[in-house]
């Protein structure tokens, strides 16, 4: 599977003679102090108000952590393992490359400050994306690079970018980061997190022994960045166009309320603008289980599927997860005296609904109880025609 190779430096300055196979692997294998028990993370695409987290393997997680905590909007990240079969890996074990797990860090971050698409455009900027063994000076499976996704956007955002990092022609070989549903995340020994921080020395010597930073140098020049850029840019602008009602989240621009009141019924209005509840069993979808999507009625951002979709018994449409996480926020309401969590839209800010905790259990648990007024519903045979092409596979 490759030779693991890590820099190890010593109190003594270590000469270029020095560097070999058991100097590079001995500062990872022998730390400091002792581990900690390892905690594992189920992966879940809830999305809180102001958080969410996305999970990406770019080999050493020393580094990939260090990277995607200097980028503005990124809240914190965990170094850990994942996608492999053993439960509760130590360090030792994966790097044995027997467990099929990678290191990989699980980055937190504001969805209001730094987009899904945004994270990915940076992640592609801080790797060796042709490389099918590792990564650098890190060679086995382990370091294989990778995007875990979540939910079906994000598997459909995660190709868009690959596609467009092939197109930009940075790279003569093929790009072979691999792209996989994420499972559970077990964090790294505490030695390992935030170890640029707490060993800067060691760090800083053992990246730049290990040719990233040379690489990064060397292949995203800032014309090939840029190039780059203007593809995705164009990508989305010819997205946003295919839609009727020219849904685009970065460039939505919402109505005045003089046109709202004058675009919206009544209900739609009072429900979306005015934080209103429409009559349970007395609304357009509450019984509609036609296969196709459910948008925002007044900026057309996705946000739930018919296939996760439930009768509730409630009266008001039902579903057990989002169908684009990224735009649902959620806030806590007092209307009712005691909290709820209150659903909205994350680019038109509409009020769509609440979501409670008795949904079906073996689903996830979780209700999301929205106002048909709030919503658009799609049919499957519209979504290309509408815009929403990339949705059909969820049909097929």
């Amino acid at each position: 599977m490759g030779v693991k190779i890590k820099v190890v430096v010593g109190l003594a300055i270590i000469t270029s003679s020095a560097w070999g196979y058991s100097a590079f692997n001995a500062m990872r294998s022998h730390p400091t102090e002792l581990a900690p028990e390892i905690a594992a993370i189920e992966e879940s695409p809830e999305v809180l108000p102001t958080e969410a987290a996305a999970t990406f393997a770019g080999g050493c997680f020393w580094c990939t952590e260090n990277d995607f905590e200097k980028l503005d909007g990124v809240l914190y990240a965990v170094s850990g393992y994942t996608g492999g079969t053993v439960s509760n890996p130590s360090y030792k074990q994966v790097s044995g490359e027997n467990t099929g797990h990678r290191e990989a860090v699980k980055v937190h971050y504001d969805p209001r400050v730094v987009s899904y698409d945004e994270l990915l455009d940076y992640f592609w900027r801080h790797i060796d994306p042709t490389d099918p063994n590792g990564q650098f000076v890190d060679q086995g499976s382990s370091y294989r690079s990778g995007i875990f996704y979540r939910t079906e956007t994000e598997r459909l955002k995660a190709e868009k970018s690959k596609a467009t990092l092939t197109a930009s022609g940075i790279f003569t070989k093929p790009i072979v980061t691999e792209i996989i549903p994420a499972g559970a995340f077990y964090e790294a020994e505490d030695y390992h997190q935030d170890y640029y921080k707490k060993n800067p020395v060691r760090y800083t010597y053992y990246r730049s022994a290990s040719g990233r930073d040379a690489f990064l140098e060397k292949n995203f020049t800032p014309e090939s960045v840029a190039k780059y850029q203007a593809l995705r840019e164009n990508a989305v602008m010819e997205q946003s166009a295919k839609r009727k009602d020219g849904y685009c989240g970065p460039c939505f621009v919402k109505s005045t309320d003089a046109e709202l009141k004058a675009k919206l019924t009544d209900i739609q209005y009072t429900v979306t603008q005015k934080e209103g509840t429409e009559s349970p069993f007395k609304n357009e979808y509450d019984k509609n289980y036609t296969d196709g999507i459910y948008v925002d009625i007044v900026s057309g951002e996705p946000l739930f599927s018919s296939k996760d979709k439930f009768d509730s018994g409630t009266g008001w449409p039902s579903f057990v997860k989002p169908l684009a996480p990224e735009n649902i926020v959620e806030k806590t309401d007092y209307y009712l005296l005691y909290p709820r969590t209150e659903i909205r839209s994350r680019w038109a800010n509409s009020h769509l609904g609440h979501r409670f905790n008795d949904g079906p259990a073996a689903r996830g648990g979780k209700r999301y109880c929205m106002n048909s007024a709030a919503l658009r519903f799609i049919p499957k045979a519209d979504l290309e025609k509408e815009g929403y092409g990339e949705f059909s596979v969820l049909f097929q």
